[in-house]
């Protein structure tokens, strides 16, 4: 049962070349082909094993070319891409909030009074929002991504931290915020906050897995 598990590594290392993450990625794949080949303990057959491997797993020289051509996809790139889409989302909502306590804009006012009514919908979204960044992550840069993934967190964390501070100790008028700052909703605003990084980790091992 080795001669196929080697042979498929041997053509996987050959197709990636000198890839900066190439030992993480024969590392990630022996563990598959290990758990592919205890399944098979009942086979004996050399080829047929090399063709179930092939078959859960994908043509050697396939991985190694999806892999070099994630490389275009930088890491700080993807990690700029998820810091601006967080302070455009904040961006967005601090423009809307200033807008609605600034001018009389009836449509204005009809927009705001939509969004405060669903809260908890708008919170599943921004749960969603980190989740995918963990699975883009996971998914794009495996193994490697554990500390881009680190680093991204917290770089997109300031806006929500800047928020809550500003919030706090009242330089935004609580006033602007009505009828969304009540205790529950300032609880469970800290609540997400704490369990972000989690649900981001969990998108994370998600798209490792996939990636593989």
């Amino acid at each position: 049962m080795e001669r196929p598990k080697n042979k498929f590594l041997e053509l996987l290392e050959k197709g990636l070349g000198e890839h900066q993450d190439k030992k993480n990625i024969l590392m990630e794949y022996e563990v598959h082909i290990d758990e592919i080949l205890f399944e098979s303990c009942d086979c004996s057959d050399e080829k047929e094993l090399m063709e179930r491997l092939i078959s859960r797993l994908g043509n050697p020289e396939e991985i190694a070319a999806m892999w070099k051509e994630e490389l275009s996809v930088t890491p700080s790139n993807m990690k700029w891409l998820f810091i601006l889409m967080n302070i455009f989302f904040f961006g967005g909502g601090s423009l809307l909030t200033l807008f609605h306590n600034l001018f009389n804009w009836k449509w204005l006012s009809i927009i705001w009074s939509h969004l405060t009514a669903i809260p908890v919908l708008i919170a599943f979204i921004y749960m969603f929002f980190w989740a995918l960044l963990g699975y883009e992550i996971g998914k794009g840069f495996g193994h490697g991504g554990k500390k881009l993934l680190r680093r991204t967190f917290l770089l997109s964390l300031i806006p929500n931290l800047l928020l809550m501070v500003l919030t706090v100790f009242e330089i935004i008028p609580h006033s602007w915020f009505e009828p969304l700052l009540t205790n529950t909703f300032i609880i469970a605003c800290i609540i997400l906050t704490i369990i972000l990084y989690p649900i981001s980790w969990l998108g994370y091992v998600w798209g490792k897995k996939v990636s593989v």
